[in-house]
């Protein structure tokens, strides 16, 4: 990518005229909620009306370019799910999330050892996305280069249904039906929605359905519940699997190798209830519990003649309590102190395939288990100086966390136990400069261990057998980062942030063969990079937004791989040095806000969305090279009142310069099949009709 793309787009953006005012939210800053512009954090707010116009809301990818530090590679096989990382954090995932915390209204969507799954998030009911980076995500525990949390909206007070449809190339068909309304004190939304796709790739067509329900209710005064039930179903996704660069070079649509012969695929269905608990006591103190229960089952067949069945049950508490000292001498305090208690038990089972069909008696049978036992706790003090104003804010926090993974193997003497202890201690200060400019920075410590995936082998005489590894260490992690958010209009928002990342003992790939992968720990890695978000809205019906981020990933001492030396300065896979999102937006009769929720008229946008090249192995080899690319995105959307029906039409061209782009790698792969190509030129149309159901 040249730079010239960068210094003329940021000189571009960077002139600020006078407009409608910028409006502030409130967020989760650590495990504290405060305004996002006095939040000493990188924290990205990602709107429900962004999430909707991003597209036909089946990816989180679709909308997670808006937030600098966030690389989500859309693999367009949802058999592998869209691969996320955060300033590096779950590049070297294979398969769903890793390193990286999610949460959905409150709920953890994360296991106990790391893992997640972003396909089982509903982005049609969801009101916000937040995404939070940095050393104050360490408060949220094991695995938390970042955190996702999203949040479905609440039920209005005039009862309504809302049906939307959308089709796309390559059979691409969404249909979405939500249905909210309140009765008393009781709110409800309910979203079923179906997604259907025959596929850009070869033996790549997917299938899924998916039910999220949100029910919110005022028990008394100072006292609220919220009930939240979850459906995932993904009958079949086959798996197209990646490609050699000769391969992707010679037909973009072809499956990989084993994938047609093997019927390579999954099924996954997930079930999950949930329950948050909210009692104010008065007095500036307030308590949350929060309690959840589920299971989920996988079936995988692979191309190595295989099968991998997964049968899960996972539940969790948790609660906190916390308030507000107003009279501190020199300035009011907030605090939170808390407790996390989860767990995560799955029957592992695999055999044989014949020609994508079980085969024989099992060759394999295992209970893996995790569980987590963590305390955390945080103070912001907000200091007051002699004149009474407040120049200070200092944040502190600390998480203690156990974790203990287990492995029982039933058929062999796999079996084995380990636990992991880790304090996370955070330290922040924000220097509240002007009204309009915050300057901030923070320290904190963290810890990833193993999943369960990356414990379950060893290698032995260069083969890789299917014994617990438990000499894997959990990766210990110091984070610097110093940054500012300014106002210098009140059109014009701009936030930064230059952060330093070092690692011990990450875990990275030792020996991969016949789809089975055995991990070890190298010694040092280092991320240094910076991050830049620029809003601006030149007229009520003009603006603009860039998110530009700077990343140089590194191991940072020598290890090997297998047989191959890894040397210091190699570039972590995955993991691209620059990436940029720009967008121009125009709304005939302006854009949505708080106060004019539901806008008319005529809108369309432009987005470029660009990365630079990256590396699909530790060792940086040139057939392991992904070249970088910039693509334009084009949307446009009608809205109109059809009597008290609300109508919209829309439609957008992804790709438009058709580039052949690679949308993801899979990492250190053993048959160097690294790459999972990007879709070239494709359209989508959708409608939307919301429906008043009342008088």
């Amino acid at each position: 990518m040249k730079k010239i793309y960068w210094i003329s787009i940021l000189s571009l953006l960077s002139d600020a005229v006078q407009a409608q005012n910028t409006e502030e939210v409130t967020v989760q800053s650590g495990r504290l909620t405060q305004k996002q512009f006095d939040a000493p954090a990188s924290l990205r707010v990602i709107e429900g009306g962004a999430i909707r116009d991003a597209g036909a809301q089946i990816n989180l990818s679709e909308v997670l370019a808006q937030a600098p530090g966030v690389v989500a590679l859309n693999r367009n096989n949802y058999a592998q799910d869209v691969q996320i990382s955060i300033r590096g954090f779950g590049a070297r995932s294979a398969f769903g999330l890793r390193g990286i915390r999610l949460i959905t209204d409150g709920i953890p969507a994360t296991t106990p050892d790391g893992q997640g799954q972003a396909s089982t998030v509903s982005l049609t009911s969801a009101e916000r996305i937040e995404v939070l980076t940095g050393p104050l995500a360490q408060l949220y525990g094991n695995s938390a280069g970042g955190v996702i949390q999203t949040f479905t909206r609440e039920a209005g007070a005039q009862p309504e249904a809302q049906v939307s449809s959308n089709m796309g190339n390559y059979g691409l068909r969404r249909n979405d039906l939500q249905l909210s309304g309140r009765s008393g004190n009781v709110g409800i939304v309910a979203d079923y929605s179906t997604f259907d796709i025959e596929g850009y790739r070869k033996n790549s067509a997917a299938q899924r359905k998916q039910f999220n329900a949100v029910v919110t209710t005022q028990l008394q005064d100072a006292t609220r519940l919220k009930l939240i039930a979850n459906v995932f179903d993904m009958p079949f996704a086959q798996d197209p699997l990646g490609l050699t660069g000769a391969q992707l070079k010679a037909d973009p649509t072809q499956a990989g190798t084993g994938a047609i012969t093997n019927r390579t695929r999954k099924s996954v269905k997930q079930n999950q209830l949930g329950a948050v608990l909210d009692h104010n006591f008065g007095n500036d103190v307030e308590m949350q519990w929060r309690a959840y229960t589920g299971t989920r089952d996988n079936a995988q067949y692979q191309a190595s003649s295989s099968w991998v069945g997964l049968s899960r049950d996972f539940n969790g508490l948790g609660g906190q309590i916390k308030g507000k000292v107003r009279d501190a001498a020199n300035g009011p305090m907030d605090w939170v102190i808390g407790v996390d208690l989860d767990r995560s038990s799955e029957r592992r089972q695999g055999g044989a395939a014949l020609a994508g069909e079980k085969s024989g008696v099992l060759s394999s049978n295992q209970l893996n288990q995790a569980s987590n036992n963590d305390a955390f706790g945080q103070l912001n003090w907000n200091w007051i100086d002699a004149q009474r104003q407040n120049p200070y804010t200092f944040t502190a926090g600390v998480r203690r966390s156990q974790v203990q993974l287990q492995n029982t193997d039933d058929l062999g003497t796999g079996s084995g136990k380990v636990n992991y202890a880790a304090t996370s201690p955070v330290l922040g200060a924000t220097w509240h400069a002007l009204n309009t400019l915050n300057v901030y920075a923070n320290w904190g410590q963290g810890f990833e261990t193993p999943t369960l995936a990356e414990a379950a082998y060893t290698v032995q005489s260069n083969a890789i057998k299917s014994l617990f590894n438990a000499n894997l260490l959990a990766s210990r992690s110091q984070h610097s980062e110093a940054g500012l958010k300014w106002t210098p209009t009140s059109a014009t928002r701009v936030d930064a942030a230059f952060f330093h990342i070092a690692t011990d003992n990450e875990i990275v790939t030792l020996l991969s063969s016949g789809g089975k992968t055995a991990y070890k720990n190298a010694a040092k890695t280092q991320r240094d990079g910076a991050e830049l978000a620029l809003k601006n809205d030149w007229t009520p019906q003009w603006r603009t937004q860039l998110s530009m981020a700077w990343l140089r990933a590194v191991y940072a001492s020598d290890f090997t791989s297998g047989t191959n030396a890894i040397t210091s300065g190699k570039r972590m896979p995955g993991i691209p040095d620059q990436q940029l999102f720009a967008s121009v937006q125009w709304a005939d009769q302006g854009f949505a806000s708080k106060a004019n929720p539901r806008t008319l008229g005529w809108s369309a946008s432009a987005d470029w969305i660009a990365r630079s090249n990256l590396w699909a192995n530790d060792l940086n080899t040139a057939d392991a090279r992904v070249a970088g690319f910039g693509q334009v995105n084009l949307r446009v959307r009608y809205r109109q009142m059809l009597g008290s029906l609300r109508a919209e039409l829309w439609a957008g061209i992804d790709n438009v310069m058709d580039k052949q782009t690679v949308g993801s790698v899979i990492v250190n792969q053993a048959a160097v099949q690294y790459f999972e190509p990007g879709l070239p030129r494709n359209a989508i149309l959708g409608a939307y009709l919301s429906i008043p159901l009342g008088p």
